[in-house]
C-alpha cells in the first residue's frame, strides 16, 4: 500500500526517513539487542538517547544556557495548569491574549489559580485575526503574559512576537515550534506538544528560563513542579520513551536537512503556494486576514458547503485524507507541517482545481 498525503493537524504526517530508521531499529537498537521501547529509562542506551535528542535540539533552536529543556507528558494542555501553578506563587496577576480556541482553554485552566486579565481577544471577529502590538493591554505588573502564536483550529498565526518588557512571555508553540528558527530568549516559557512537527503525540517539550522554576503555588502536585523536572533530568517517573526517541530521530533529520533555516524556506513556499490556489480561485475562500495567516494550518470553504462530502471523499481517493475542518468552523483545513512534502501541497492544489472545474 503506498502512503497517503495526511493533511491531519495532529497527530501528524512524520519524515519517512524517520518511520525508516525507527522500523530499523524496531527490533534491535544499535546491536543492544532489544527495542528502544524496552530499554530502562536510567539505562546507558537510553541516557544515551535522551542525550543526544536534547543536544540537538538546543542546537537547533539556539537555546541559551540559562534555560531548562524538559521532555513530559500531559500534552500542552497540562501546560495549561503547570504554567500558573509554576509562575504565580508571589504574583497571582497574568496577562492572556485571546486568539482562538487554543486561547480560550489555556485561559479557562489559568482562572481556576489566578486572577486573569484579558490583554486582547479577536473572539468579536470570529478569531479571524491577530491583534497588533499597539491592541494590547498589557499591565505591566503582571507575573507573565501568555498566547498561542498560532491557532490549528482558526488557522490563525501571529506575525511577530509580542514585546512584553520586562515580563516574561509564556507561549504554546505546539503547532508551530521547528517549523522555522525563533529567537528563545524572547519568552520566558515555551511549551509544545510534540504531534505536529516534533514527533508522534505522547510527548511535550517544554523550555523554561531558570529564574522561572523557582517555588510553585502551594499544593501543587510533585508531578506538576516544573523544578521537578529540571533537578531529575526529565526522569523523575518513566518518561515517553519512545517518542523521546522518535523526537531525536527528527531533530537528526531537521539538522541534515539545513536545520530551521531551511525549513522554514520550505514551509512559506508551500504557505504561499496553497493560498494562492484560495485567493485565486471563485470557488474556495479563507477567512483571514492576510498578515495573520498560519503558515502550518490552511482552512479553507467551498463556495457551496453541500459539496463538502463529496470533496473529501474524491479527496480521499485520490490519497489527500484528514482534510474536514474542525467540528467548530466547519469547511476544510489542510495541516501542512514540516513532514508534508511539497508534493504533498501540490497535490492538494492540483485536486482543488480539477473540482473546481467539475463542480464550480
Amino acid at each position: 500500500m503506498s502512503r497517503i498525503f495526511n493533511f491531519s493537524a495532529g497527530p501528524a504526517m512524520l519524515p519517512e526517513a524517520v518511520l525508516q530508521q525507527a522500523r530499523d531499529e524496531m527490533l534491535d537498537w544499535q546491536g543492544s539487542g532489544m527495542s528502544v521501547m524496552e530499554m530502562s529509562h536510567r539505562g546507558k542506551e537510553f541516557m544515551g538517547i535522551a542525550s543526544r535528542a536534547e543536544a540537538d535540539l538546543r542546537e537547533l533552536l539556539a537555546v541559551p544556557d540559562n534555560y531548562k529543556v524538559l521532555f513530559l507528558q500531559g500534552g500542552a494542555s497540562s501546560q495549561f495548569g503547570m504554567v500558573p501553578m509554576n509562575l504565580t506563587r508571589s504574583n497571582r496577576k497574568v496577562d492572556y491574549l485571546n486568539t482562538g480556541s487554543w486561547s480560550k482553554k489555556a485561559i479557562a485552566e489559568a482562572k481556576r489559580f489566578c486572577e486573569v486579565k484579558l490583554a486582547a481577544s479577536t473572539e468579536e471577529s470570529k478569531f479571524t485575526r491577530t491583534p497588533s502590538q499597539e491592541q494590547l493591554e498589557l499591565s505591566g505588573d503582571a507575573a507573565y503574559v501568555h498566547y498561542t502564536p498560532n491557532e490549528t483550529i482558526q488557522g490563525v498565526e501571529f506575525p511577530y512576537i509580542p514585546d512584553t518588557g520586562e515580563v516574561p512571555l509564556v507561549a504554546d508553540f505546539s503547532s508551530t515550534l521547528l517549523s522555522r528558527p525563533l529567537d528563545v530568549s524572547r519568552y520566558g516559557v515555551i511549551y509544545a506538544g510534540a504531534q505536529k512537527n516534533i514527533g508522534p503525540a505522547g510527548l511535550t517539550l517544554v523550555i523554561v528560563r531558570e529564574d522561572l522554576i523557582g517555588e510553585p503555588i502551594d499544593g501543587t502536585p510533585v508531578m506538576f513542579q516544573y523544578r521537578t523536572h529540571t533537578e531529575s533530568g526529565s526522569m523523575y517517573n518513566t518518561p515517553p520513551t519512545y517518542a523521546w526517541y522518535l523526537a531525536g530521530l527528527v531533530f537528526q533529520w531537521l539538522k541534515a536537512n539545513g536545520g530551521l533555516a531551511a525549513m522554514a524556506e520550505v514551509n512559506e513556499r508551500k504557505a504561499k503556494a496553497l493560498y494562492a490556489a484560495i485567493d485565486n480561485s471563485d470557488f474556495y475562500a479563507n477567512p483571514v486576514e492576510l498578515n495573520s495567516r498560519s503558515w502550518m494550518n490552511v482552512p479553507f470553504t467551498l463556495a457551496d458547503a453541500a459539496l463538502d462530502a463529496r470533496f473529501l471523499e474524491e479527496a480521499g481517493a485520490a490519497g489527500l485524507m484528514t482534510l474536514k475542518g474542525h467540528r467548530s468552523v466547519g469547511g476544510m483545513r489542510a495541516s501542512i507541517y514540516n513532514a508534508m512534502p511539497e508534493a504533498g501541497v501540490k497535490a492538494l492544489i492540483d485536486f482543488m482545481a480539477d473540482f473546481e472545474r467539475r463542480h464550480g
